[in-house]
């Protein structure tokens, strides 16, 4: 499994022109993290594929990266929930035809519905959870290893959870696909290890989002900070300078 490593304070700022030429591709675009990561890599001067399922947030994102100067972005929109290997292959080939070249993934896409009892979820349910969370992620990576294999410096970025709490009672599909999350991770960086491609993990520590409220439905989720301090992380990783934290999870907690 990857090796957890807690940075010191100021040391994972992205410079701003450390993706500079870059593609970058960032699932759930839309989310909380996807959309502060997706800022954070065209703050630092990547072109960034933004992937979603509605198109209205993806449009209102592409101007937002553009209003703050950020190369054009590119919108995909997918439901990773439905797509099969074809669409994942159709994908690629866009990004390869559209921007020539990738250099980076942020899985950021994450699905969760609510906490309850395994007996009681549905498995259309489970399904999703493991479909969004786990096969997205291999069917992405997989198809697009190719394009990331010829870059010279391609980095893989997946977002994990507290395995100490996503593993405890009525976290369901959600807990086992992260903890899957982590094992595919571990074995994509395995075999990757001696390659220009590049496997990082993100830890991050609680967030104001909508799946931390959908999870703590009692808690001021607004009292926690936003996604732009994990984004800013994620930007690092994907840049040069996370090169000595190959194969790493960064912890952010």
């Amino acid at each position: 499994m990857l090796a957890p490593v807690q940075p010191a304070a100021g040391t994972i700022v992205p410079a701003a022109d450390s993706l500079r030429e870059r593609v970058v591709l960032v699932t759930g675009a839309t989310g909380g993290l996807g959309h502060a990561s997706a800022l954070a890599a065209a703050a630092s001067g990547a072109t960034v594929v933004l992937l979603g399922r509605k198109v209205r947030p993806l449009e209102a994102l592409y101007d937002e990266i553009e209003r703050l100067g950020g190369a054009a972005p590119a919108i995909y929109p997918m439901d990773l929930a439905g797509a099969t290997p074809k669409d994942h292959a159709d994908l690629a080939a866009a990004v390869e035809r559209e921007c020539g070249r990738l250099d980076g993934i942020v899985h950021a896409a994450a699905h969760f519905d609510s906490l309850q009892p395994f007996e009681q979820q549905a498995p259309d349910e489970w399904n999703r959870n493991l479909q969004v969370n786990v096969t997205a992620p291999f069917l992405l990576t997989r198809a697009c290893m190719p394009l990331l294999r010829r870059a010279p410096d391609a980095a893989l970025v997946f977002v994990f959870d507290d395995g100490a709490r996503v593993g405890n009672a009525y976290w369901g599909g959600y807990g086992v696909s992260k903890f899957a999350l982590q094992g595919l991770a571990s074995i994509v960086h395995e075999e990757t290890e001696s390659s220009t491609v590049r496997t990082h993990a993100l830890l991050p520590g609680p967030m104001r989002t909508t799946l931390r409220r959908a999870a703590y439905y009692g808690e001021d989720t607004m009292a926690r900070p936003d996604p732009g301090g994990a984004a800013q992380a994620v930007a690092w990783l994907l840049g040069a300078a996370a090169i000595g934290v190959r194969g790493k999870v960064l912890d952010l907690r």
